[in-house]
């Protein structure tokens, strides 16, 4: 592998931080951001059918979310600004089951995460103003969302919040269950 480098995120397997070789000279930089050859010897071997854009402003915080029926690999970053971003294992009989990681993804840093099938995922914006880009391995159905509040202490996700942070959701976000209800509707 030459354009990229791949680390694995704790003892969460399938989850992967990669970062991209960026070849830099007096004009700007280059890198690339897939190469599906390279990502299938780093073990991500999936086909991408869609991509997606958001910006926000500091403080929001989206997530936790996840598809029920049609669930998706991602493969996230930022391109302006700074997040901190989350995944969740939601994998059945996974040993890591309702354990989470976060990753710090900057335009600085450049740094993209992996998140396999059966995760949830959210991310705050630490900087003023943030965009954020992934492909999914599957198309989002509306009827098969489903979610995990932001801060369930079962899970108890650090999240970096400065003195005086005003977070800003969705309208629905603040309304998920925690992981103990995700538990009970799924009979686990």
């Amino acid at each position: 592998m030459g354009q990229i480098s791949v680390e694995n995120c704790g003892d969460i397997e399938g989850l992967k931080i990669i970062t991209p070789t960026v070849h830099g000279d007096n004009r700007g930089y280059f890198m690339e951001t897939y190469n599906k050859r390279e990502f299938f010897e780093a073990g991500i071997d999936v086909e991408f059918v869609q991509d997606n854009q958001s910006a926000s402003k500091k403080g929001v915080l989206r997530g936790l979310h996840f598809q029920k029926n049609f669930p998706q690999d991602k493969l996230v970053r930022v391109i302006k600004g700074e997040v901190f971003d989350v995944a969740v294992d939601l994998r059945e009989g996974s040993k890591t089951f309702g354990k989470w990681f976060g990753v710090v993804l900057s335009e600085e840093n450049k740094k993209q995460f992996f998140i396999p099938k059966n995760f949830a995922h959210g991310f705050l914006v630490l900087s003023d103003y943030a965009e954020f880009c992934y492909k999914c391995s599957d198309f989002w159905h509306p009827n098969d969302e489903g979610g995990l509040l932001w801060n369930d202490p079962e899970i108890g996700i650090e999240w970096p919040l400065w003195e005086g942070a005003e977070l800003i959701f969705s309208e629905k976000d603040p309304k998920w269950g925690g992981i103990a209800q995700y538990k009970k509707e799924r009979n686990l």
